[in-house]
């Protein structure tokens, strides 16, 4: 898998890194049959994701991608290309977290999200958009949360793989 980008808006030296815990997620572009892409909304900390989460144990990676795109967009999909890996370094949380992405394209209908309570909680609504629309919202985005800061970044990066 190639390599996308790393995400680390601060200096962490290797020895500090080497404590951090590995969380390994998958995630994707999906395409519509009209050739939209799905984005994720959180609207309580006020930015947009792309679909995808954490590998649970046990999981290959395009499972835990359909499992996710499933619950989060509501829809099975086809898992195509790879587009590389990135890399994020939550100093926070003391977690160095691996996203596998890929291009994905929906089988079927559209359904509903299945959102967890906390995914409810947090105001998260699903829309669909051209490339150019999804790289605008993307990439001029400014949340103000922690994570959705790194999120902002790495599907900023994820989606600039996208031709």
């Amino acid at each position: 898998m190639s390599f996308i980008a790393t995400i680390n808006p601060e200096h962490i030296s290797d020895a500090v890194v080497a404590t951090y815990s590995v969380r390994q997620a998958a995630r994707a572009v999906v395409l519509d049959r009209d050739g939209r892409i799905a984005l994720l909304h959180v609207a309580r900390h006020d930015y947009y994701k792309l679909p995808g989460g954490g590998i649970e144990p046990g999981e290959d990676i395009a499972t835990a991608l359909i499992r996710e795109c499933q619950e989060e967009i509501g829809c099975n999909i086809f898992v195509g290309e790879s587009l590389g890996e990135v890399h994020e370094f939550r100093s926070r949380f003391l977690q160095h977290q691996i996203s596998y992405c890929f291009m994905a394209q929906v089988e079927g209908e559209i359904g509903k999200p299945d959102f967890t309570p906390e995914e409810v909680a947090d105001g998260f609504t699903l829309g669909w958009y051209t490339l150019e629309e999804a790289r605008m919202i993307l990439h001029s985005q400014s949340p103000t949360e922690y994570v959705g800061q790194f999120i902002a970044l790495r599907d900023s990066a994820i989606l600039s793989t996208v031709q």
